[in-house]
């Protein structure tokens, strides 16, 4: 049996600080603190080139328990359907009406946060309910 490794969830985004602060909110993740001899993320930008100001971002879970997000900025928008999306577990446990509450307390708290809620999928026998979304740049993600 293989070990099992940590691993980081990446982004690609056009603004990676505004997606990074956005998902802090939605996960309850925080940001890390400036290098080392920088007092905040801005003066450290601004010792970099200007094409790579800002360029990245990365937050954590503060449990140290799941994996690092890590924004990059790239020039191209986002285009097609992500292959790979994060589910938001807010309804683990719940069922019926109660979990359908929970997911769309969640959903009206991040729609205020910038999210756009897409559709409702309603229990239907075989799977519970869940809200498809997409963040403030337009990935989509799965409140569950």
């Amino acid at each position: 049996m293989s070990e099992i490794k940590k691993f980081q969830v990446t982004f690609d985004c056009a603004e990676p600080e505004r997606l990074a602060r956005f998902w802090c909110e939605v996960l309850g993740y925080v940001m890390p603190p400036p290098p080392e001899g920088f007092t905040t993320w801005d003066d450290f930008n601004g010792t970099l080139p200007p094409e790579k100001q800002g360029s990245w971002f990365a937050c954590s879970d503060p449990s140290g328990v799941g994996p690092r997000l890590y924004f990059q900025r790239v020039p191209e928008g986002k285009i097609v359907k992500n292959r790979v999306h994060l589910d938001v577990r807010v309804g683990t446990g719940l069922v019926g009406d109660e979990r359908l509450a929970a997911l769309e307390a969640e959903c009206a708290r991040l729609v205020a946060l910038g999210a756009t809620h897409v559709q409702t999928l309603y229990a239907d026998g075989e799977n519970e309910s869940c809200i498809p979304m997409l963040d403030i740049e337009g990935n989509e993600f799965c409140i569950d």
